[in-house]
């Protein structure tokens, strides 16, 4: 027994593994350990070989079909429970094999009795042909994608792709809450060979999903760096495991100053993410997809929340279709799992005109709306500067009194849409009665400047249609208050629903 599990040790192929670190790889169990709690990994199926007795001896199956390509088991990260797999990129190039199927369904179901929080190292090449021992034609039977998609807000599940991961193996990351990948990753539903073979050329590996494509277009939630990217698997995996006991809170006085009073100047809202939570809690998803809409996971006095933020420097912060997705799924994922959500709005409202049109607006935005409104985690909405139209109700879940708490800073203005806009659309006879040009623009700034008066943040709480307008250094305390009352027992339960995968 010892000399066979020496076997499946990466002590037992030096060469292929000194080739892998070469180019900047881990090994799968070098992952594994790399992730969890010393001595605490419980592994599955660790003497299965691929199912090719056929056509290989069993020397040969010991030595260079190892577990199948699939390391996996159960573990503790941080002292809770969890399980980890692994593809294996030195068997095969880590494809999944029908044994290696059968050992991730094996695993999938375990997770699922006892509800784990699970980390998947998804890099690998697809279905593997050529395992002769279990009679297959098609093998659309597995059953892996099926069980790992039907997790879907059952159990938290991280996707790690830190080389190349093409189609079953894909799916797999696709099919994930959250993918955090490498610089040297490469996705896509068909490798190179399954390109050539569809007579669409010859195309290289790292060609088919390079990894600032799949940054920009929202396919990967978090890039790391290649020696980082197991720490960042475990940091993403802890906002899922309950609320840590020590925290800090940053000095919240310079939120006084952290926004422009003129709504045509664009600021990061990142640094106000960064103060309303504990320090060095904030991780943002899918930074470069949609950046007109920040999305973060950070802590408040140790509890998680998921955090939605407008960006006025990218499209005046105005509600785009990618910013609806992007919006829309981050919410279902905080509501699956429990995490009461902070908005902070400053936006013009939803992007308008033609070519946004052709984006399919209509329907992208109102995903928005959709997953607000039906969130049964806490919501609690902060207006920053400026809250204009749909936009701004799509933020707040569909109206200023749908979160349980609605606060605005003292420089805010709301309104039904942008006020100048307002003001040209609700006075455009008596403006073009006006001949001299001078006369007309001076007269749009005298009434835009009525409507600012009367849109600010004090008046609409004194009409009640806000909670509340706050010093901006109380806005950590008041969240953290309300989040206390929704969560009686001191812990939030999600809804368990699907998450969109996208």
């Amino acid at each position: 027994m010892l000399a066979r599990r020496a076997l499946t040790e990466d002590a037992a192929r030096p060469d292929a593994v000194a080739r892998l670190h070469a180019r900047g790889g881990r090994t799968a169990r070098e992952n594994v350990a790399a992730l969890v709690d010393p001595g605490s990994f419980v592994e599955y199926g660790r003497f299965v070989t691929a199912a090719q007795e056929g056509r290989r001896d069993l020397d040969d199956l010991l030595d260079r079909t190892v577990a199948d390509g699939i390391v996996g088991g159960l573990a503790t990260l941080g002292g809770r429970q969890c399980a980890v797999l692994s593809y294996d990129y030195l068997v095969m190039a880590g494809t999944q094999g029908m044994r290696g199927h059968r050992k991730t369904d094996r695993l999938l179901d375990v997770v699922e009795r006892l509800a784990l929080p699970t980390v998947f190292f998804a890099a690998g090449g697809g279905g593997r042909p050529g395992d002769s021992d279990i009679p297959l034609v098609s093998a659309l039977d597995v059953t892996t994608f099926a069980a790992w998609a039907r997790l879907s807000g059952r159990v938290p599940r991280i996707a790690v792709v830190d080389d190349n991961c093409f189609a079953g193996n894909a799916v797999v990351a696709g099919c994930a809450d959250l993918v955090v990948a490498t610089r040297r990753a490469s996705l896509g539903m068909g490798g190179p060979a399954m390109i050539a073979g569809g007579g669409l050329g010859d195309v290289a590996a790292e060609d088919i999903g390079p990894i600032e494509v799949m940054t920009a277009n929202g396919v990967v939630d978090v890039l790391a760096e290649d020696e980082e990217v197991v720490d960042v698997a475990g940091r993403l995996l802890g906002y899922f495991l309950g609320p840590v006991e020590e925290w800090t809170a940053p000095d919240q006085t310079p939120l006084r100053d952290a926004v422009p009073d003129g709504e045509r100047t664009a600021y990061d809202v990142e640094p106000v993410v960064e103060t309303l939570c504990d320090v060095d809690s904030v991780t943002v998803l899918r930074p470069a997809f949609a950046p007109e809409l920040l999305t973060a996971l950070g802590r408040i006095e140790g509890r998680t929340v998921g955090v939605l933020a407008n960006d006025t420097r990218h499209m005046a912060g105005a509600i785009t279709a990618d910013a609806g997705d992007k919006a829309a799924r981050f919410l279902q994922l905080c509501d699956a799992h429990g995490f009461p959500v902070v908005s902070l709005v400053d936006t013009p409202g939803m992007m308008v005109g033609p070519d946004a049109e052709r984006t399919g607006l209509v329907r992208h935005t109102s995903r928005l709306l959709v997953a607000g409104a039906t969130l049964r985690v806490p919501l609690v909405g902060v207006v920053l500067r400026r809250a204009y139209g749909l936009g701004a109700q799509a933020m707040l879940g569909g109206s200023t009194h749908e979160p349980l708490l609605t606060l605005a800073w003292p420089g805010a203005h709301l309104g039904a849409m942008g006020l100048e806009g307002a003001v040209r659309l609700a006075m455009r006879r008596e403006l073009e009665a006006i001949e001299d040009d001078a006369e007309r623009e001076r007269t749009v700034q005298e009434l835009t400047a009525f409507a600012r008066e009367r849109s600010s943040a004090l008046n609409v709480a004194r009409h009640f249609e806000i909670d509340d307008v706050v010093d901006p250094a109380e806005t950590r305390h008041l969240i953290a208050r309300v989040i206390d009352a929704a969560a009686r027992d001191g812990r939030l339960t999600g809804s368990g629903r699907t998450v969109d995968t996208w």
